[in-house]
Protein backbone atom coordinates (compact mmCIF):
# COMPACT_ATOMS: atom_id res chain seq x y z
CA UNK A 1 0.00 0.00 0.00
CA UNK A 2 1.57 3.30 -1.03
CA UNK A 3 1.57 6.67 0.71
CA UNK A 4 -0.62 9.51 -0.47
CA UNK A 5 0.85 11.97 -3.00
CA UNK A 6 3.20 14.61 -1.65
CA UNK A 7 0.52 17.28 -1.84
CA UNK A 8 -1.52 15.36 0.74
CA UNK A 9 -0.60 15.48 4.41
CA UNK A 10 -0.31 12.51 6.70
CA UNK A 11 -3.05 12.06 9.22
CA UNK A 12 -2.27 14.50 12.05
CA UNK A 13 -1.84 13.34 15.61
CA UNK A 14 -3.53 14.98 18.59
CA UNK A 15 -0.61 17.40 18.83
CA UNK A 16 -0.26 18.17 15.15
CA UNK A 17 -2.37 20.77 13.37
CA UNK A 18 -3.05 20.81 9.63
CA UNK A 19 -3.10 24.36 8.30
CA UNK A 20 -4.94 25.58 5.22
CA UNK A 21 -3.05 25.16 1.97
CA UNK A 22 -1.84 28.38 0.43
CA UNK A 23 -0.98 28.40 -3.27
CA UNK A 24 1.87 30.70 -4.31
CA UNK A 25 0.61 33.79 -6.18
CA UNK A 26 2.95 33.18 -9.09
CA UNK A 27 4.91 30.23 -10.42
CA UNK A 28 5.59 26.79 -9.04
CA UNK A 29 8.55 24.90 -7.69
CA UNK A 30 10.82 23.41 -10.37
CA UNK A 31 9.61 20.00 -11.52
CA UNK A 32 12.85 18.30 -10.47
CA UNK A 33 12.38 19.46 -6.86
CA UNK A 34 8.80 18.19 -6.78
CA UNK A 35 9.91 14.86 -8.25
CA UNK A 36 12.78 14.60 -5.76
CA UNK A 37 10.53 15.19 -2.76
CA UNK A 38 7.93 12.74 -4.07
CA UNK A 39 10.69 10.15 -4.53
CA UNK A 40 11.87 10.57 -0.94
CA UNK A 41 8.32 10.39 0.41
CA UNK A 42 7.66 7.14 -1.44
CA UNK A 43 11.07 5.50 -0.94
CA UNK A 44 10.29 2.38 1.07
CA UNK A 45 14.03 1.66 1.24
CA UNK A 46 14.14 4.44 3.85
CA UNK A 47 11.85 2.46 6.15
CA UNK A 48 14.85 0.59 7.59
CA UNK A 49 16.60 3.74 8.86
CA UNK A 50 13.16 5.03 9.91
CA UNK A 51 12.77 1.96 12.12
CA UNK A 52 16.23 2.51 13.59
CA UNK A 53 15.50 6.17 14.34
CA UNK A 54 12.16 5.22 15.87
CA UNK A 55 13.90 2.85 18.29
CA UNK A 56 16.49 5.50 19.10
CA UNK A 57 13.79 8.08 19.75
CA UNK A 58 12.11 5.77 22.24
CA UNK A 59 15.36 5.57 24.20
CA UNK A 60 16.02 9.31 24.07
CA UNK A 61 12.44 10.39 24.82
CA UNK A 62 11.85 8.03 27.69
CA UNK A 63 8.94 9.82 29.34
CA UNK A 64 5.84 11.59 27.99
CA UNK A 65 6.83 14.66 30.03
CA UNK A 66 10.22 14.92 28.34
CA UNK A 67 8.67 14.44 24.91
CA UNK A 68 6.12 17.16 25.68
CA UNK A 69 8.80 19.61 26.75
CA UNK A 70 10.80 18.96 23.57
CA UNK A 71 7.70 19.33 21.41
CA UNK A 72 7.01 22.71 23.00
CA UNK A 73 3.71 21.81 24.65
CA UNK A 74 4.42 24.41 27.35
CA UNK A 75 4.47 27.16 24.72
CA UNK A 76 1.58 25.94 22.57
CA UNK A 77 3.77 25.83 19.46
CA UNK A 78 6.54 23.57 18.22
CA UNK A 79 9.89 24.25 19.91
CA UNK A 80 12.04 22.81 17.11
CA UNK A 81 11.80 25.75 14.64
CA UNK A 82 12.85 28.13 17.44
CA UNK A 83 15.86 26.05 18.42
CA UNK A 84 17.12 25.77 14.84
CA UNK A 85 17.88 29.49 14.89
CA UNK A 86 20.65 28.95 17.45
CA UNK A 87 22.96 26.58 15.53
CA UNK A 88 22.15 28.03 12.12
CA UNK A 89 22.58 31.60 13.31
CA UNK A 90 25.88 30.74 14.98
CA UNK A 91 27.21 28.95 11.93
CA UNK A 92 26.21 31.77 9.57
CA UNK A 93 27.73 34.38 11.88
CA UNK A 94 30.98 32.42 12.01
CA UNK A 95 31.15 32.31 8.22
CA UNK A 96 30.55 36.05 8.00
CA UNK A 97 33.43 36.60 10.44
CA UNK A 98 35.59 34.28 8.34
CA UNK A 99 34.85 36.32 5.24
CA UNK A 100 34.89 39.86 6.61
CA UNK A 101 36.28 39.82 10.14
CA UNK A 102 39.96 39.38 9.48
CA UNK A 103 42.49 37.54 11.59
CA UNK A 104 41.36 39.09 14.88
CA UNK A 105 37.87 37.58 14.52
CA UNK A 106 39.10 33.99 14.31
CA UNK A 107 38.62 33.20 18.04
CA UNK A 108 35.08 34.59 17.90
CA UNK A 109 34.29 32.49 14.82
CA UNK A 110 35.58 29.37 16.55
CA UNK A 111 33.48 30.18 19.62
CA UNK A 112 30.36 30.61 17.51
CA UNK A 113 30.91 27.26 15.83
CA UNK A 114 31.45 25.59 19.21
CA UNK A 115 28.17 27.06 20.46
CA UNK A 116 26.37 26.00 17.28
CA UNK A 117 27.64 22.44 17.53
CA UNK A 118 26.51 22.25 21.17
CA UNK A 119 23.04 23.52 20.25
CA UNK A 120 22.56 20.82 17.62
CA UNK A 121 21.88 18.34 20.43
CA UNK A 122 18.70 19.91 21.89
CA UNK A 123 17.64 20.99 18.41
CA UNK A 124 17.86 17.43 17.10
CA UNK A 125 16.06 16.08 20.17
CA UNK A 126 13.16 18.51 19.69
CA UNK A 127 12.92 17.53 16.03
CA UNK A 128 12.85 13.88 17.01
CA UNK A 129 9.94 14.56 19.34
CA UNK A 130 7.95 16.07 16.46
CA UNK A 131 8.99 13.32 14.06
CA UNK A 132 7.57 10.57 16.27
CA UNK A 133 3.99 11.72 15.61
CA UNK A 134 4.44 11.91 11.83
CA UNK A 135 3.08 9.51 9.22
CA UNK A 136 5.14 7.22 6.93
CA UNK A 137 5.89 9.68 4.13
CA UNK A 138 6.88 12.44 6.53
CA UNK A 139 9.03 10.06 8.51
CA UNK A 140 11.01 9.23 5.37
CA UNK A 141 11.61 12.90 4.68
CA UNK A 142 12.49 13.34 8.34
CA UNK A 143 15.13 10.63 8.35
CA UNK A 144 16.82 12.20 5.30
CA UNK A 145 16.56 15.59 7.00
CA UNK A 146 18.27 14.13 10.07
CA UNK A 147 21.01 12.47 8.01
CA UNK A 148 21.79 15.68 6.10
CA UNK A 149 21.86 17.75 9.28
CA UNK A 150 24.11 15.20 10.96
CA UNK A 151 26.47 15.56 8.02
CA UNK A 152 26.39 19.35 8.41
CA UNK A 153 27.11 19.08 12.14
CA UNK A 154 30.01 16.71 11.42
CA UNK A 155 31.53 19.22 9.00
CA UNK A 156 31.23 21.99 11.56
CA UNK A 157 32.72 19.80 14.29
CA UNK A 158 35.65 19.03 12.00
CA UNK A 159 35.93 22.76 11.24
CA UNK A 160 36.14 23.54 14.96
CA UNK A 161 38.83 20.92 15.52
CA UNK A 162 40.85 22.26 12.58
CA UNK A 163 40.65 25.79 13.96
CA UNK A 164 41.75 24.66 17.41
CA UNK A 165 44.77 23.02 15.79
CA UNK A 166 45.67 26.24 14.00
CA UNK A 167 44.49 25.11 10.55
CA UNK A 168 42.20 28.06 9.94
CA UNK A 169 41.85 27.77 6.17
CA UNK A 170 40.90 24.12 6.42
CA UNK A 171 38.38 25.10 9.09
CA UNK A 172 36.83 27.68 6.79
CA UNK A 173 36.50 25.19 3.93
CA UNK A 174 34.89 22.63 6.23
CA UNK A 175 32.49 25.27 7.53
CA UNK A 176 31.43 26.17 3.98
CA UNK A 177 30.80 22.48 3.29
CA UNK A 178 28.77 22.27 6.49
CA UNK A 179 26.77 25.32 5.50
CA UNK A 180 25.95 23.79 2.12
CA UNK A 181 24.64 20.64 3.82
CA UNK A 182 22.72 22.72 6.37
CA UNK A 183 20.98 24.58 3.52
CA UNK A 184 19.72 21.29 2.09
CA UNK A 185 18.68 20.14 5.55
CA UNK A 186 16.83 23.41 6.07
CA UNK A 187 14.90 22.92 2.84
CA UNK A 188 13.85 19.44 3.94
CA UNK A 189 12.82 20.83 7.31
CA UNK A 190 10.76 23.49 5.61
CA UNK A 191 9.08 20.82 3.51
CA UNK A 192 8.11 18.97 6.68
CA UNK A 193 6.67 22.02 8.41
CA UNK A 194 5.13 23.88 5.46
CA UNK A 195 4.07 21.08 3.11
CA UNK A 196 3.70 18.04 5.33
CA UNK A 197 2.33 20.22 8.20
CA UNK A 198 4.39 18.55 10.91
CA UNK A 199 4.40 20.70 14.00
CA UNK A 200 2.83 20.87 17.43
CA UNK A 201 0.06 23.40 17.93
CA UNK A 202 -2.29 23.72 20.89
CA UNK A 203 -5.90 23.19 19.68
CA UNK A 204 -6.98 25.88 22.16
CA UNK A 205 -5.82 28.45 19.62
CA UNK A 206 -8.66 27.32 17.37
CA UNK A 207 -8.82 25.82 13.88
CA UNK A 208 -5.84 26.64 11.63
CA UNK A 209 -6.33 29.84 9.68
CA UNK A 210 -9.20 31.06 11.87
CA UNK A 211 -9.02 34.72 12.81
CA UNK A 212 -9.54 35.86 16.37
CA UNK A 213 -12.98 37.37 17.08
Amino acid sequence: MTDAPSSMTDAPSSTTATADWQDPPEGRAPAWIIRSMATIEGAQVLDTPVTFLDRLSRRVLRTPRLAGVLRGDQFGHALHPILTDFPLGSFLSATLLDLFGGRRSRPAAAGLIAFGVAMTVPTAASGMAEWRSAGPASRRVGVVHAAVNTTAASFYTASLLARLRGRHRRGVVLAVAGGSAAWIGGYLGGHLSLVRKIGTADPSFGPPGQSAP
